[in-house]
């Protein structure tokens, strides 16, 4: 493979110590290259360096002649006077750009819903996130140099971004390297991972679970100064060795030695004590949300909601931005009454929330980290450990020194685990996090995650970080068209639904702009479009397939699947309240009824990769 660009002997010092040192890297044609390390360790440093936006103290940055490089920055600016068209398309006529393939799939992508005349300077930060992708994406490069794209998107934004990066080259052209702490977009996307730590820049080969093997047999092999690092990377392998099918079929590492590694790892959750635990915290009535209209004065957001959320439950939001996720979590906590219906709750209820905008540390910001953590208490509970504040700060990656700084001097990632720290140690049994992975890195995700695993009641997560979601959560709904819905196949369910949703609107919208003829013409246009639409585009591909008796079948299937779901869930949770009231003496009780469990829980596994298969089918 022809090499790109790369860099010789690297050296970047700042006045207190050597963020880079004598780094040599190199970028071929085929690689899609993820970039992972601690915040502050010299991740953007090195993407600059090889943008050549950063002079290094010493070495240099080679780059293959003719070679066009393209970068995405954490900075996006919004110049006065000009529209989103401006800056994506420039001056071209829209003959020439609208005929662009790739120009048109961007735009799609990125900026549907985005108005192109619309002014960069009215946009919010996110729209303007996603205008600064498109106008790159829309360019034509060797290598595109990426530094936290997913930032601002939404679950399909990120799905979208990783299938265009995959089919952007063949598979032996251009080059790609990317920073993010999108774990699932990592894996998605890239072949070689670079950790950098200490100075250094480590290659590994893979994606993200591969790069999860070779840091744990490396951390094997390392000092016992590292078991810490070493057990949680262990438990994280666990999880991605026994996770979802889509992630365990990729054979990116020696699938024997990650067995082999995992042998007699536990769960990543203690399901029974954490049911156990929740149920005699709460009661077995916590928050249900009965038939609830809502919305704000006049204006209707959601319609006819009810969810139910039991003692034990760990539940992942989904929905595009604006659909009312949270105007659900409003209801939640308590901060917005319904229009109509009802919510009822446990008489020892409360409800703790980390937001967006970390409004739990806004009277704190003057004060050392260590002086605010002392007013909350002296000893927390995790799971079956009682460990203290300083300890947890050390979980969660604060050193003495951090300790010692005031709140307001913290990064953005810092402050954003701090305020999950003070929430949880102000021992609230209803915990409600709001997109709490912004500002983190990979490391101190997997030990939030980690903290999170002992938590022992109810759980509910609003979040377009796909990895996290099916980590720390069990079940998913989805935020649609004013409505909440149970999505049994999680992720790869709800984006099934987005795409039909669209699809389905499109056709609407051809079938008005082609309804202008004579009736018999209409009718006769009516019967071609439809046949034409069952037999192109990836979705309707399964409904090409069956017959007209398969399909009705297929779906009269598909509908006795969801009903016996639903009662299996209802069963589920019969059976966690049944176990958590048991006599705790009785062993051989709570074997048959720890076996019932898992007989109901393996039958709704066998329901959920039958549904997803069926959903293929139709399309």
């Amino acid at each position: 493979m022809a090499h790109l660009l790369g860099t010789q002997s690297l050296h970047v010092a700042l006045p207190d110590r050597v963020l880079l040192d004598d780094v040599t890297v190199g970028i071929d044609e085929g690689d899609r290259i993820g970039v992972v390390g601690r915040n502050g360790d010299g991740k953007s440093t090195l993407l600059r360096l090889l943008a050549r936006a950063q002079e290094p103290d010493e070495g240099r940055v080679t780059v293959r002649g003719g070679v066009r490089v393209g970068v995405l920055t954490q900075q996006d600016e919004a110049t006065v006077g000009a529209s989103v068209r401006d800056r994506v398309v420039g001056d071209r006529p829209e003959y020439e750009w609208a005929s662009d393939a790739r120009i048109r799939d961007v735009l799609a992508g990125l900026l549907g819903g985005i108005d192109l005349d619309a002014p960069l300077t009215g946009l919010s930060g996110g729209q303007l996130r996603r205008v600064h992708l498109a106008e790159l994406l829309v360019g034509d490069w060797d290598v595109l140099l990426l530094d936290e794209p997913t930032n601002h998107l939404d679950v399909e934004g990120i799905a979208w971004l990783a299938e265009h990066l995959r089919r952007r080259w063949s598979a032996k052209d251009g080059g790609l390297v990317v920073i993010t702490h999108d774990r699932w977009f990592l894996d998605a996307v890239c072949t070689r991972m670079w950790e950098v730590h200490d100075g250094i820049v480590e290659p590994f080969e893979g994606g993200y679970a591969a790069y999860v093997l070779q840091r744990v047999e490396r951390d094997r092999q390392a000092a016992a100064i590292e078991s810490k690092r070493q057990n949680l990377m262990r438990k994280e392998l666990a999880w991605l060795r026994r996770g979802a099918p889509a992630r365990t079929s990729k054979p990116k590492f020696r699938i024997d030695a990650a067995n082999e590694l995992i042998a007699g790892e536990p769960p990543v959750r203690d399901t029974v004590a954490l049911t156990q635990l929740a149920t005699s915290r709460l009661g077995r009535d916590v928050i249900d949300v009965l038939d609830v209209d809502a919305g704000y004065g006049d204006t209707t957001v959601l319609e006819d909601v009810t969810l139910h959320i039991g003692p034990a439950d760990r539940i992942g939001i989904l929905g595009p931005n604006g659909a009312g996720k949270s105007t659900l979590l409003a209801l939640i906590t308590g901060d917005l009454e319904p229009l109509a219906g009802r919510v009822k709750r446990g008489k020892t209820v409360t409800v703790r929330q980390v937001s967006q905008r970390l409004e739990g540390l806004q009277e704190h910001l003057d004060s050392r980290v260590s002086d605010v953590v002392g007013r909350y208490r002296t000893t927390f509970t995790a799971g079956r450990d009682e460990v203290s504040p300083g300890q947890l700060l050390e979980r969660l990656g604060f050193t003495a020194a951090h300790q010692k700084v005031q709140v307001k001097a913290l990064s953005g990632g810092q402050q954003r685990r701090l305020d999950l720290l003070l929430t949880l140690l102000e021992e609230p049994n209803v915990l409600v996090l709001d997109e709490p992975t912004n500002d983190m890195d990979t490391d101190m995700l997997a030990a939030m995650e980690d903290l999170l695993d002992t938590w022992p009641g109810p759980l509910l997560v609003v979040s377009h970080d796909r990895y996290l979601l099916e980590r720390i959560t069990d079940t998913q709904y989805a935020v649609l068209d004013g409505t909440v819905r149970h999505v049994p196949g999680g992720v790869e369910q709800y984006l099934a639904l987005r795409a039909a949703s669209e699809e389905a609107a499109a056709g609407s919208a051809s079938s008005r702009a082609t309804g202008a003829g004579s009736s018999g013409a209409a009718g006769s246009g009516s019967g071609a479009g439809g046949a034409g639409t069952s037999g192109s585009g990836g979705s309707s591909a399964g409904a090409a397939v069956l017959s007209g008796a398969e399909a009705h079948a297929a779906q009269k299937e598909l509908g006795a699947i969801e009903r016996r779901m639903q009662k299996l869930e209802k069963q589920t949770e019969s059976l966690h309240a049944k176990l958590a009231g048991h006599d705790q003496s009785d062993y051989q009780g709570l074997q048959e009824i720890t076996a019932q469990l898992q007989e109901v829980e393996r039958e709704n596994e066998e329901l959920e990769e039958r549904w997803l298969e069926l959903s293929e089918q139709l399309g």
